[in-house]
């Protein structure tokens, strides 16, 4: 007998110390039984372009995810403490930073909460410019989450595409504020100065070249068959998941719940303008891509019928007479008078809420106010992306390593939007 042959193996029961000071942020408890268990311990980022300044903890056997951590936080700017030592209006381009494109719901929802406190009615004129201009927001932010989940799939055309075409949209909010994406131009009591109409027929042709562009990603990416590949039945969460682990926006309404509050309950114009919510049952990754693609023709006709109703609403009347105080010559531009109007506003004392069906779901401001400063006492802001922050960690349970990204990219997750 050889003495390889006279081999035999030995088990050798030496206790093994995990770690736990080099992961902090995970229990002790679960990196103890994943060693147990002789699972993997894998972290995904923070880096920019593993996980777009998040970092996810994954408990992996094999290559099959287990359980995902969230380690959020790595962005957080502080805004809502900021908000708490500048004048009222200071704080409309502090709100604007975390979302970029969706500027125009972003705004919207904080100064519809502080017109709630003050009971300011909107002029028409104002409320129909607003509303294009949220819409025009919507189609920026979802073209933007298209091209990062191509990114994330490794589809280089499938990038450039949605930014290209997001080229027009900033064009359009250029010519309407001035600026390309923080326009700070929905003010308390309406909106900074009207929009002429050769701007507004501008916006309307962009619609237009917008829907004949998207034919175009839809064959190289939408309908491509690598995507949908790659897509469709992963991630997949219920309609009951969906509402029990907070879900909302198109990520909610992808898994079969027709829940917008644009329709629940309308602000700005939206309840004068016909428009459909997109809703799916399948609760993949393809269905919330797909839902949002969807809601950008949706906006499109929104932004249409907004702007030929703006042709029988008479020019100059886009600022409340609520908010002017004797300084009614500004109710058609307020440049020159704007913080001779705005920068002594007090709210009554109290706590006022708002909410917005922003971009990627429903947003919350919180304003409470001592009734005597011009400065906020409180400021909250629960933006979309920490609300289906858990549904889009329990997507992850029983998919492969190798989806992680798709999954990403399907809720359109943003870090500094949900980190504030």
């Amino acid at each position: 007998m050889s003495e390889r042959e006279g081999e035999r193996e030995m088990l050798l029961d030496v206790p093994v110390e995990p770690p736990v000071e080099m992961f902090l942020p995970i229990p002790r408890r679960f990196l103890e039984d994943a060693y147990r268990n002789d699972d993997y311990i894998v972290l995904v980022g923070p880096q920019h372009p593993g996980s777009g300044h998040m970092r996810i903890i994954l408990r992996i056997k094999g290559d099959i995810i287990v359980e995902a951590i969230p380690d959020p936080g790595y962005v957080h700017r502080s805004m809502e403490k900021l908000a708490e030592n500048r004048l009222y209006i200071q704080n409309i381009p502090l709100m604007e930073r975390p979302a970029i494109m969706d500027t125009g719901n972003v705004t919207l929802g904080y100064v519809r909460a502080i017109e709630q406190a003050l009971g300011i009615e909107v002029p028409e004129r104002a409320k129909y410019i607003r509303t294009v201009l949220a819409e025009l927001s919507r189609i920026g932010t979802h073209l933007y989450d298209a091209g990062i989940l191509a990114v994330f799939l490794g589809h280089t055309t499938g990038f450039m595409w949605p930014f290209a075409l997001r080229e027009p949209v900033i064009e359009a909010m250029t010519r309407i504020s001035g600026t390309r994406i923080t326009s700070s131009f929905i003010i308390p009591g309406g909106i900074r100065r009207d929009v002429p109409w050769e701007t507004l027929e501008f916006v309307r042709r962009v619609t237009y070249v917008l829907e004949r562009r998207l034919k175009g990603f839809e064959k190289i990416f939408i309908k491509n068959p690598s995507v949908i590949a790659r897509l469709k039945d992963v991630g997949v969460l219920s309609k009951q998941e969906a509402i029990k682990f907070g879900v909302v926006g198109p990520f909610l309404r992808a898994s079969g719940v027709e829940y917008d509050v644009r329709r629940v309950e309308p602000y700005e114009a939206y309840d004068s303008l016909n428009w459909d919510v997109p809703v799916a049952d399948e609760g993949d990754s393809y269905s919330r891509f797909l839902v949002r693609v969807e809601e950008i023709f949706q906006s499109l006709s929104i932004i249409r019928q907004a702007i030929n109703e703006l042709r029988s609403i008479p020019e100059g009347n886009v600022i409340s007479p609520d908010v002017l105080d004797g300084y009614e010559e500004a109710s058609s531009d307020i440049r020159g008078y704007f913080y001779r109007v705005f920068g002594n506003l007090v709210l009554p004392y109290g706590e006022y809420t708002s909410l917005t069906e922003a971009s990627r779901g429903t947003l919350l401001y919180s304003i409470i106010s001592d009734g005597e400063s011009n400065v906020p006492y409180r400021v909250r802001v629960v933006t979309p992306g920490w609300y289906y922050l858990k549904g889009f960690m329990e997507s992850l349970r029983g998919e492969r390593l190798a989806d992680l990204q798709a999954i990403y990219g399907s809720f359109g997750y943003f870090p500094p939007e949900a980190d504030r």
